[in-house]
């Protein structure tokens, strides 16, 4: 069975323009700081050949992991269509039920997910409560995510609620 890497068509771009830059900018830069630390001379105690290594072995591991998620990506649509359930690719604002405070949140697939940017997982703590559950601005569900300082309690709205 293969894993899919869900992701919406922007985010599958970006990993392709990752990729794209790994391949035809850094790989080749990391292979001439190579080639110039050998001229150096003794590989033995040479910081400069060591450096360089370890950020071809990080550009090569970060090559495989972008062309396996590529590989597997299962795009999703972003949606603001009220659609009446929360599903990967839902725009919704989440209420904290005890202070008000609202959060407007995109649930992507975790190859985009970030949480700085209003993007959370579908398998993080909020995004797993929250998939599946109504969006109805008249009779918001309420749901409980249980996080390190306690148990957090959000209704869920749709993403024009004021």
């Amino acid at each position: 069975m293969t894993n899919e890497t869900l992701i919406t068509q922007e985010g599958l771009q970006k990993l392709k323009d990752e990729l794209n830059e790994l391949k035809s900018v850094r790989r080749i830069n990391v292979s001439q700081r190579i080639k110039e630390a050998i001229a150096l001379g003794d590989l033995s105690e040479n910081s400069e050949y060591d450096d360089a290594k370890n950020e071809q072995a990080f550009i090569e591991g970060r090559i495989a992991e972008l062309e396996g998620k590529i590989r597997t990506a299962k795009i999703i649509q972003e949606t603001e269509d009220g659609a009446a359930k929360v599903r990967i690719g839902s725009h919704v604002i989440l209420e904290d039920v005890e202070t008000g405070d609202r959060f407007d949140y995109t649930v992507v697939g975790t190859a985009e997910a970030d949480p700085f940017n209003n993007r959370i997982s579908n398998e993080s703590p909020v995004g797993k409560a929250i998939l599946g559950q109504n969006i109805n601005p008249s009779n918001p569900a309420v749901v409980t995510v249980k996080a390190p300082a306690g148990e957090l309690q959000y209704r869920i709205l749709p993403p024009d609620a004021k």
